[in-house]
């Protein structure tokens, strides 16, 4: 609470230091007949030094605002795109508090000059173009583009690698106007290197087809585009970083990432070796990485997706673990095989090994007894991607698109756990080792054509086909039979008997392989009709058509080394699965897009006709259903940097293979699964309203949002226990209604050098559920909230200091449980001597709940520390760095679902300190 306060009155005190000793200069800028002008430049420089000391870009009504330093004298730069600038030295008084300056700008007849002085402005904009100089904001500590994007105004970059402007996420990142990794912007902040970067440029309402810009709804489209530094085009750039270091173990760590950009083309080479926990390329990127704006019919209000037929294998907490051994090496490359023609691909392949250690205590609600178990995995995530994309454009009026993507992976994971029962005094230990192993392999091709009739007619097509092939094997060897009761003999007893067999040492030793083979083609027809520059309509006509061949079969090794398979249960119920899924959907859509004054309206329905058919266990199952599913769209653009939007969506969503497969499987030792053939599509409605604010005038960012989502007829889980075990039936057509209501808001204010921010988030949810027959209702409420303070010195230490804190709360009218973090944290930059540079980053989390009774409490902190050396225009850097440097070795989480609360320790690396070196080319 001390740590808490202190931070507090610090936050509080800072504005107090960061005025001292400073003045505002403030007025307006006009033109020769007295219209304001807004987006106009003004820039101060420091007169003695030549350094940029401020600088600001005029609102509507032609105001502008600098924040100055006393006693110094300044350059003031006014200038216009197309107006003669003004150059006039400035010296505020030293008791100067606020000074009122206007400019009047007149008429240039040598425009290309004020064009170049324009450009050199720190920020400009143009349209739907945001141009950054980057140095004007870095102070030559940046290591990577998200260290530099992280300082431009208005940009923000999250805890995901993922860039954030005006709260929408850029799905692309282009280099020279090249695409980087297929758009991958989490690979490019944490490789791209700082150094190499002159401009950053962010193009809103993007569109990667000329043909198509304005036609549709590309307000949610963003990409950056970053310019390279004289030296950097027709010559290999780029670094190469080898270390060594020790903690209990010895470590290892070697980098490259080599760049070449030319106007012909361009090759970037990434790699990444390491056992030090730095893991480049998570398994979840592999299953996200698509890139660019590419999505078949976004707004026509279905929802079907091939799914995962995955194990659910483990994942790292904050890429932490026990042990993590990555190697990763990709490479991307683009060429102009003529005027006509452009060719790009990437190729990757990323290879982790961790191990896990995880204890986890299990408290089964309203049954009476606790879990503990105790857990040892080793898993090794081995994936491959490669990627070809052609673009074709032989003239202004048609482009051709074709794109392949082809996946293949390797996923395994051992496991050796104990499972400690504790009910009534006694205690029950049972054996439970595990192994799950998946090689997934899936191509996927992508078409598209647009060709412009005229002016007015404008057609596009896309076509899309996956083939994805799954295998999933699990195995479990278990020292008590599986799925057992107290009473098998009850007539409730929802566990049929399977007739499990012993087999070496009295192990029981059960074996399912699962095969998922999917084929998905996506087609539709867009012609666009452009009644005038302001308004268009716009007919869809299109499919989707999907099969899927799932096969699944449960056995047992025997004691002689022999199989047996398990077909049914005592009762009769199958276990194996042997279907054919077929999924279809017709449409036809129709939307209208109008801009009136500040308002851009696009209003639609379309015309849906689906079929599901289900073969299986020697019958077949159909279902068809017309829909009409409205959406709307509308923005509000206020101003330059200030809009409103706001989206409603009508969707039916539908379930593929993995909920319609009635036979038996194993989720888990302890957990079966069992589909439902009669699984109808829900409805869902989803609005949501967004607002943001930018200004340049004062430099203050916000933004905030709202969402609402009421699900009717989701499909639930439903659930039958028996001590640990379950068995689990997707079901719908229970009346149910699930609602969330979730809002975020962001601000941020620039105060010279110094950034504040602050931000929150939270989400309600109204859930069902079904638990042995009766209903449950949960009812969750999360909140999350930062604030902080930051400097950007040219010259001197640079920190940041905030405060988290975040809590989660579940009620299910059974339990009612808190779980609360509060993490302050602080990071600071301090570059000394001649070429020393030192950082560090700390983090303390204090973990609690409500409940006094299970004394739940678990405080760590983490700091790491960087110690750097390069002399000025030295290719050669020298690091000294060390990660959990206070050498926690147990990490905590807690959740709570209708059926446990969960609290599990995670044991993570312990420190470790390396040394490396680093040669820039």
């Amino acid at each position: 609470m001390k740590n808490t306060q202190l931070l507090l009155a610090v936050l509080l005190a800072l504005p107090s230091i960061i005025f001292a000793q400073s003045m505002t200069l403030k007025g307006v800028v006009k033109d020769s007949i007295g219209n304001p002008l807004e987006l106009a430049n003004i820039i101060a420089t420091n007169k003695a030094e030549g350094t940029l000391e401020s600088y600001g870009i005029t609102d509507q009504s032609g105001r502008y605002k600098l924040d100055l330093a006393t006693g110094v004298t300044y350059d003031l730069k006014v200038s216009y795109l197309g107006l003669q600038s003004i150059l006039e030295e400035f010296t505020p008084a030293q008791d100067a508090d606020e000074v009122v300056k206007d400019f009047v700008l007149k008429e240039d007849p040598n425009q290309l000059d004020n064009v170049e002085l324009v450009y050199e402005m720190p920020v400009t904009i143009k349209g739907d173009t945001i141009v950054y100089n980057t140095d004007s904001f870095t102070n030559g500590t940046e290591r990577k583009l998200g260290d530099v994007l992280k300082k431009l105004p208005g940009v923000e970059v999250n805890d995901d690698g993922e860039i954030e402007v005006e709260g929408q996420v850029v799905s692309k990142v282009m280099i020279e106007g090249k695409e980087f990794f297929d758009g991958d912007s989490k690979l490019a902040t944490k490789n791209i290197p700082a150094d190499a970067l002159k401009k950053v440029e962010v193009l809103k309402n993007y569109n990667e087809v000329d043909q198509m810009r304005g036609l549709g709804n590309d307000q949610d489209n963003v990409a950056i585009n970053l310019r390279l530094k004289e030296g950097k085009t027709n010559f290999w750039f780029g670094d190469v970083t080898a270390g060594l270091g020790d903690g209990e173990k010895t470590r290892y760590l070697g980098k490259a990432k080599l760049f070449y950009y030319s106007p012909k083309g361009s090759i970037n080479v990434i790699s990444n070796f390491n056992n030090t926990g730095d893991v480049p390329f998570t398994f979840r990127d592999y299953f996200n990485f698509t890139g660019g704006f590419r999505g078949f019919n976004r707004r026509g209000g279905t929802g079907f997706n091939v799914s995962d037929s995955g194990l659910g294998f483990l994942t790292t907490q904050n890429n932490r673990a026990n042990e993590i051994e990555s190697n990763f090496v990709a490479a991307n490359f683009t060429y102009a095989a003529s005027p006509k023609w452009d060719l790009s691909g990437f190729a990757l392949l990323s290879d982790n090994k961790t191990n896990f250690v995880n204890n986890s205590l299990n408290t089964f609600i309203n049954q009476g007894f606790t879990q503990g178990f105790d857990e040892v995995t080793d898993q090794r995530n081995q994936l491959g991607m490669a990627k070809l994309s052609s673009k074709f454009k032989p003239n202004a009026s048609l482009q051709v698109d074709y794109d392949v993507l082809l996946k293949k992976s390797k996923q395994t994971e051992f496991s050796d756990g104990a499972s400690i029962i504790t009910q009534d005094g006694e205690t029950t230990i049972d054996i439970v080792d595990q192994n799950k192993e998946n090689e997934p392999f899936s191509i996927n091709q992508n078409a598209n054509f647009y060709y412009t009739l005229d002016d007015n007619n404008i057609f596009a097509g896309t076509f899309q086909h996956l083939y994805q092939d799954e295998n999933p094997f699990y195995s479990a060897l278990l020292s008590q039979e599986p799925f057992t009761s107290p009473n098998p003999d009850d007539p409730d007893n929802p566990f049929e008997a399977i007739d499990f067999t012993a087999g070496a040492g009295g192990l029981f030793d059960i074996n399912q392989n699962k095969s998922v083979i999917s084929n998905k083609l996506d087609a539709k027809i867009d012609y666009y009709y452009v009644l005038n520059n302001k308004s268009n309509l716009n007919f869809t006509l299109g499919t989707t058509l999907s099969r899927q061949d799932f096969n699944s079969n449960l056995f047992e090794i025997l004691e002689n080394g022999s199989s047996q398979d398990l077909n049914e249960t005592e009762d009769g119920t199958p276990i194996g699965n042997d279907v054919r899924f077929n999924f279809s959907d017709v449409f036809l859509g129709l939307h209208y897009k109008i801009k009136t004054g500040i308002f851009t309206i696009t209003p639609g329905l379309t015309l849906h006709n689906y079929t599901t058919k289900s073969t299986q266990l020697g019958s077949t199952t159909e279902d068809s259903e017309w829909m009409v599913l409205p959406d709307l769209y509308t923005v509000v653009e206020f101003s330059q940097g200030k809009s409103l939007r706001f989206n409603y969506q009508m969707t039916a969503q539908y379930t593929d293979v993995n909920n319609f497969a009635e036979g038996l499987l194993f989720n888990n030792y302890n957990s079966l699964f069992r589909g439902n053939r009669e699984i109808e599509n829900a409805i869902y409605h989803d609005v949501s309203l967004n607002y943001f604010s930018f200004s340049m005038f004062n430099f203050t960012s916000l933004f905030g949002g709202i969402n609402y989502s009421r699900r009717i007829d989701p499909i639930k889980t439903a659930g039958d226990f028996i001590g640990i075990n379950r068995i689990s039936r997707p079901v719908n057509n229970t009346n149910f209604a699930d609602q969330t209501l979730s809002a975020n808001a962001r601000f941020s204010k620039r105060f010279k050098k110094w950034k504040f921010n602050a931000s929150a988030r939270g989400s309600y949810s109204d859930l069902n559920n079904i638990v042995n027959t009766e209903d449950r209702n949960t009812k969750n409420l999360t909140q999350n909230y930062t604030t902080s303070a930051e400097t950007n010195f040219k010259e001197g230490p640079n920190f940041e200091i905030g405060y988290n804190f975040s809590s989660t709360n579940s009620n299910n009218g059974v339990t009612d449980r808190t779980f609360f973090t509060n993490r302050p944290f602080a990071n600071a930059e301090w570059s000394f001597g001649k070429g020393f540079t030192i950082a560090a980053d700390w983090s303390l989390y204090n973990y609690d709940d409500n409940d006094d009774s299970t004394e739940i409490e678990n405080r760590y902190s983490f700091l790491e520390a960087n110690l750097y050396y390069k002399k000025p225009e030295s290719k050669w850097e020298f690091r000294i760095q060390a990660t959990n440097l206070l050498d926690v070795d147990v990490i905590s989480t807690n959740s709570v679902n209708d059926f446990t609360i969960s609290n599990t320790e995670y044991f993570v690396q312990p420190r470790i300190v390396m040394f490396t070196v680093q040669y820039s080319l």
